[in-house]
């Protein structure tokens, strides 16, 4: 027994999901770092503003990937070993469809900002919050763009460390704002958004500037883009996005300005701290599902995906069993009901975890994004309708039920989507 678990971690892929583990888990230690800070400084009121602004963004860049994510983690890794010169072609297609229409979506947004916050935020926040808030989704997506394709590659130490390395010029940038008393929403956006991400891009170029004159001297071939895949993916994510963001949407329309929002706002960042954790996991495990051929190459990817993913899912369960008294140390007594909401969160997203197993196979090995879209569509309605109707009745609490019950379903759904494409693969 202790020699097959030496034999598991000694595995290139083991390997890889460790580096990847403990880059984000870096990240995932500036994130509650900067959580740790923020709620000793801004009022529960502001922070809820941060929180709801921030996760605009993060949609926004989410919403904007247009379903690349997926083209690059199905077809680069095949490409770059193959063919060098088609991969930059590839890369230059992706970069520059993904950023026209991002600049024409991010257009419309500075124009309708200001009315969907008097409608539907309802944050109050200045207009210059609103376009920074806006401005900042641009430097996101391209963030996001190039740690896909770094990863895709197995470049998973440097896409890391230049990333963690902006988060220590962030957290440093904060420490001068607050020096200066210049904290509040709109420097933290700032800081967040564009500073971070700007040293981002600056390292990249000084160790990757042969590869990006490379990708940038390419041709565009829009077939490389190949839009049937990426838009059925694209539509498919934005309604789990979106499903995973009405949380805290509609818990600002019940309860506008309300310290509750800054509550759920920290227990939601908790959670997505440890959602990293499965993106470790599925970066590394998403190249060795898109060479699949066989049921036995099949199997044995979804047994190791099963045994990685058993790391996030215990970490859910420790975060319910963990004590009030460690939050309190960590955010102060005056964030103190965020520990129930952070226990209901933690069981809803268990299920979370083992999700990603059926999705990894059907949409990189099958590569169908049909019972994506499905699945996803259903997500969003049983969350959205959920918590539209549990918020009201159990306040903060109604979107845990509304989310739990909403992966239950969905892990229903994509397993027999799973089950019938695994039979359709050849035994050898």
């Amino acid at each position: 027994m202790l020699q097959k678990l030496l034999r598991f971690i000694k595995q290139p892929t083991s390997r890889e999901i460790i580096i990847n583990t403990i880059g984000n888990y870096l990240n995932v230690f500036f994130t509650a770092f900067w959580a740790f800070l923020l709620v000793r400084i801004m009022s529960p009121s502001d922070y809820g503003v941060l929180s709801v602004l921030l996760s605009i963004s993060y949609v926004l860049a989410n919403i904007l990937d247009f379903g690349t994510t997926a083209s690059i983690y199905s077809y680069l890794p095949n490409i770059f070993e193959n063919k060098r010169e088609k991969a930059y072609i590839f890369l230059k297609t992706i970069f520059t469809y993904q950023t026209v229409f991002s600049f024409i979506i991010i257009t419309l947004l500075f124009v309708f900002f200001p009315y969907l916050d008097k409608l539907f935020f309802k944050t109050d926040a200045s207009l210059w919050e609103l376009y920074l808030t806006a401005f900042s989704v641009i430097f996101f997506i391209w963030q996001n763009y190039v740690i896909n394709a770094l990863n895709t590659t197995k470049k998973f130490l440097f896409s890391n460390l230049i990333l963690n390395i902006s988060n220590i010029i962030k957290t440093l940038f904060i420490f001068i704002l607050y020096k200066f008393n210049l904290v509040n929403v709109g420097s933290i956006i700032f800081t967040f958004g564009i500073l971070g991400p700007a040293f981002f891009f600056i390292i990249l170029f000084f160790k990757k500037n042969n590869t990006i004159l490379n990708v940038l001297k390419a041709k565009i071939k829009k077939e490389e883009f190949r839009f049937g895949y990426t838009f059925s993916f694209f539509i498919a994510s934005q309604f789990s996005n979106l499903a995973l963001r009405m949380d805290l949407f509609l818990l600002s329309f019940f309860y506008p300005r309300s310290p509750q929002i800054g509550y759920y706002g920290l227990s939601q960042k908790i959670i997505l701290t440890i959602l990293a954790s499965i993106t470790a996991v599925t970066q590394v495990l998403s190249p060795n599902f898109a060479k699949i051929t066989s049921k036995i190459e099949a199997k044995k990817q979804l047994i190791n995906g099963f045994l990685y993913l058993l790391i996030p899912a215990g970490l859910f369960i420790i975060l319910y069993f963990t004590p009030e008294w460690i939050f309190n140390l960590f955010f102060t007594k005056k964030y103190s009901q965020t520990v129930a909401i952070t226990h209901a969160l933690s069981l809803a997203f268990i299920l979370c975890s083992f999700l990603n197993l059926p999705f990894l196979f059907i949409l990189y090995t099958a590569k169908k994004t049909f019972p994506i879209l499905l699945t996803n569509l259903i997500f969003f309605i049983i969350v959205s309708i959920g918590c539209y109707f549990l918020i009201p009745f159990f306040g903060v609490f109604g979107p845990s039920i509304a989310i739990g019950f909403g992966f239950f379903v969905s892990l229903i759904i994509l397993t027999y989507y799973n089950f019938i494409e695994y039979k359709k693969l050849p035994e050898n």
